[in-house]
């Protein structure tokens, strides 16, 4: 909690000397209004688990259908599309195609709350001063939590278009984890269409998709502990195409953090304990015949809370 304090005192002296009229909160509503409704497309550099990996997005919204659309600019080539809630992955040099369906809307850029209002005990929303991120006047909102089971991280939101800017990332320690930064934002103020909008899925085919989703109560599972702010998100019973293995799958979000707990039947290449890649944590614990991982980019006590968390009905 010690960087915690420093960076509060940091954001109070900050926004000591900034005149700001909207508070944490309400400009993380307006992010969320502006990066669902509006046109625009940059180039943006992604900086995770040590490595850099620069691309063009574009994002549209027509007749209530969300598009992103992420293309690589190094090797390997590809091109990632999320439309509504429906993800594929086209590898430019061997055109291989993959798909994948995931019951709610995820933004590739940055995850917010739809509600940050209910998580004033879980989170401090703090407005902080205002710098320039590419070449645009960007205004700091700094999100730090109030215990030690989620990250902290800052926005840099345009003050024009009210879009995200850059989005950083930082560990328990302060060290940053990792980062989203536009080095060019063009917004098309007048909705004129781009050709995502060619690939826009109907409506029928989002309430399809997200109808695949099934009620956790009804499972053999329980989840008796978990942080508080998150929610249950979703749960998915999934059957691996090749093993034919059966994965359970549930999500549980704060908006900001989430959590992935995977239910599947034990094996003797099961493993129990933590597992750390980058800002992504794991942890596995086996149950009777059932092997359980939490997983997500949150800390190490959050994943072994969750996973010892759960047990059978």
């Amino acid at each position: 909690m010690r960087f915690l304090f420093v960076f509060l005192f940091f954001v109070s002296c900050a926004f000591a000397n900034d005149d700001q009229t909207l508070s944490g909160q309400q400009w993380l509503e307006k992010v969320n209004h502006a990066m669902k409704s509006l046109n625009y497309h940059g180039t943006v550099v992604f900086m995770r688990h040590g490595q850099v990996d620069t691309m063009r997005y574009q994002h549209t919204f027509e007749n209530g259908i969300e598009t992103e659309r992420l293309t690589s600019l190094n090797s390997p080539l590809r091109e990632v599309t999320r439309q509504s809630n429906e993800i594929s992955c086209l590898y430019k040099e061997s055109q291989q195609k993959i798909e994948t369906q995931h019951p709610i809307d995820r933004s590739f850029i940055v995850n917010l709350p739809l509600k940050p209002e209910r998580l004033h005990d879980e989170y401090l929303f703090a407005v902080a001063g205002q710098e320039m991120i590419a070449m645009r006047p960007a205004q700091i909102i700094a999100v730090l939590p109030k215990d030690d089971l989620r990250y902290a991280r800052k926005l840099w939101i345009d003050t024009a278009s009210l879009l995200p800017l850059k989005v950083e990332v930082y560990g328990l320690d302060g060290k940053t984890l990792e980062q989203v930064l536009f080095t060019d934002l063009n917004v098309d103020l007048l909705n004129t269409h781009t050709d995502a909008d060619q690939t826009a899925v109907d409506k029928s085919k989002h309430h399809q998709m997200v109808s695949q989703a099934e009620a956790f109560e009804k499972s053999p599972f329980e989840l008796k502990k978990w942080p508080a702010g998150f929610e249950k998100i979703f749960f998915i019973r999934n059957t691996m195409q090749k093993s034919r293995k059966t994965v359970d799958h549930l999500l549980i979000s704060d908006g900001f953090s989430s959590v992935s707990v995977y239910f599947e039947a034990k094996s003797e290449k099961s493993i129990e304990g933590l597992r750390t890649l980058g800002p992504v944590n794991s942890y596995s614990r086996v149950i009777d015949d059932l092997q359980v991982t939490a997983l997500g980019e949150v800390p190490v006590q959050t994943v072994e809370l969750v996973a010892k968390g759960v047990s059978l009905r």
